[in-house]
């Protein structure tokens, strides 16, 4: 059962995501086979809105948390909290899955 994790960054910690991004776009490379999406909020916009969303493919929570904790955000401090929600595929890239 797949997980959805939103991030929300700490005010005035831009200069910790822009750091950090290199590593943390590294690091989804290397668990792309776990993601089924995942991306920065942004503002209408376009500009950053202060956090992310995941949606991973675990079987548990713990997986799920300790995905986001080796997150170089994560390790870097960005996050102010971090939300973790079970989540049920009902359509996914334009097909039901139920």
């Amino acid at each position: 059962m797949p997980y959805l994790i939103e991030t929300f960054d700490k005010p005035g910690h831009q200069h910790v995501r822009r750091e950090t991004r290199p590593a943390h776009l590294t690091f989804l490379e290397e668990h792309g086979a776990l993601l089924l999406a995942c991306g920065a909020k942004l503002f209408d916009g376009g500009s950053d809105a202060g956090g992310g969303i995941y949606i991973v493919d675990v079987e548990t929570r713990e997986e799920a948390q300790a995905f986001i904790e080796t997150d170089p955000f994560f390790r870097a401090g960005l996050f102010a909290s971090v939300k973790i929600t079970r989540w049920r595929k009902a359509w996914l890239a334009g097909r039901c899955c139920l």
